[in-house]
């Protein structure tokens, strides 16, 4: 089975856009800005496809380009200015910054009822603590636990192995798994004898950005394969993590590179921005009260 991620995608935006045309009805106007230093190509295209997901949405989408040698002290004087402004619901800082900013002081930064990628301190202990209600959590985790209930692959009671123990991907998706019941075991790219490791997963999740990182033979038979990466060959051709043309003959089911969980990504920070603005929302009506 080919994980649709496009597909799905294009399938949630009907209900976002009818959530949207009812916040313009009653006359609020959902507002993200995504803020992007420097020329990382990947980054360029990521802001790309958020604003013309947003725009196709409806949601309000201010992009704020700055060039490479842009200032701490300047980034940091930039979001304050949209913390301050009561009109926007979320606020995006594109990683990678350039080496003379320090992310986790600009994550810090920006206000925990704007923080649409869900990297505070606050909203991470929240998800590590399983926390009931609602808090934003890393996007690409949470479009993968979407793409599983949408194709109705329960993690309860599942062997779920991770490889790649990044903050925005792998720590994350292990936690969201974990407080779904499943079994998780961590693994990356220095683990010893990985191949053991990933054999064993019901449920492999790899993030690496190593390009063809697992062979068909490190998978086992009939497992869900969910593949983070966008990487290059040695041809320029995009593929991912895995090896889809063989890997797909041994999963159970398998998203493929492009098409799978980039797309939904995209729209878990676009559903995000759409909580956010409900939140503040509600906020704003109960100091009115």
């Amino acid at each position: 089975m080919i994980i649709d991620g496009k597909g799905l995608s294009n399938q949630l935006d009907n209900s976002m856009k009818a959530e949207v045309d009812a916040m313009h009805e009653a006359g609020i106007e959902p507002k993200l800005v995504v803020i992007i230093v420097g020329n990382d190509p990947a980054s360029q295209i990521y802001v790309r496809n958020k604003h013309r997901k947003a725009i196709k949405l409806g949601i309000t989408s201010i992009i704020e380009r700055r060039p490479q040698d842009f200032t701490q002290a300047e980034l940091l004087a930039l979001i304050d200015q949209y913390n301050r402004d009561d009109s926007v619901h979320g606020i995006l800082v594109q990683l990678p910054l350039p080496k003379q900013i320090d992310e986790t002081t600009i994550i810090r930064a920006i206000a925990i009822e704007k923080d649409v990628d869900g990297f505070r301190p606050e909203n991470i202990g929240k998800l590590f603590n399983n926390s009931q209600g609602y808090y934003p959590v890393s996007c690409t985790p949470k479009g993968i636990m979407t793409m599983l209930s949408h194709y109705e692959i329960d993690p309860r009671g599942q062997h779920a192995v991770i490889v790649g123990d990044s903050n925005i991907v792998g720590r994350p998706m292990g936690a969201l798994l974990l407080n779904a019941g499943a079994t998780v075991t961590y693994t990356h790219i220095l683990t010893k004898d990985l191949a053991s490791f990933t054999r064993t997963a019901d449920i492999l999740i790899v993030a690496t950005g190593v390009a063809h990182l697992i062979k068909a033979a490190a998978i086992k038979p009939g497992a869900t394969v969910i593949d983070v990466g966008m990487d290059r060959d040695e041809n320029g051709k995009l593929v991912g993590d895995v090896d889809y043309d063989h890997a797909k003959d041994v999963a159970g089911a398998i998203t493929p590179v492009p098409g799978g969980v980039g797309p939904m990504t995209i729209t878990a920070l676009m559903q995000q921005t759409l909580e956010l603005t409900k939140l503040a929302t509600q906020r704003t009506l109960e100091t009115v009260k």
